[in-house]
């Protein structure tokens, strides 16, 4: 863990260096910018150099875009946007935290994640753009009982 990290909610002027993180991760940009109220980001030294995001639904919470700049990674930078997440999660009492990844199936059972079928995901949140069109049916879906 970095000690100078700071991870706190996103400002309108962070969008530039999200949508950069993301397409440095081989993420979806598709929609993340529309849930800015609900993304925190890590900072160092006052540089953005991780997000992520919680879309909010009805029936629970998406996580999304968990990103960290390439120098950065397995440094904890992720670990604790996660949590960090996941505590505004149950702070906004969310049933459930859900999410979609290709790459990182193995990353987030160590948060209480299990993975689940497709047909298991509320409505809600299977209309949102991360299942509909930003990642692929192949994806493996999680969740998080909060």
């Amino acid at each position: 863990m970095l000690t100078a990290l700071q991870v706190e909610a996103a400002r309108g002027d962070d969008a530039g260096e999200v949508v950069r993180l993301l397409q440095q991760n081989r993420l979806p940009v598709d929609g993340a910018l529309e849930h800015l109220a609900t993304m925190l980001v890590a900072r160092l030294s006052g540089r953005v150099v991780g997000c992520a995001a919680l879309e909010t639904y009805p029936d629970g919470v998406l996580l999304r875009s968990v990103a960290v700049a390439p120098e950065l990674q397995h440094q904890g930078v992720g670990r604790e946007l996660t949590l960090a997440a996941l505590r505004l999660a149950e702070a906004l009492r969310a049933p459930a935290a859900f999410l979609l990844t290709t790459t990182a199936e193995r990353y987030f059972p160590q948060f209480g994640f299990e993975p689940i079928g497709r047909d298991d995901v509320p409505p809600s949140i299977q209309g949102s753009v991360e299942f509909t069109s930003a990642c692929p049916a192949s994806a493996t879906v999680m969740r998080r009982r909060l």
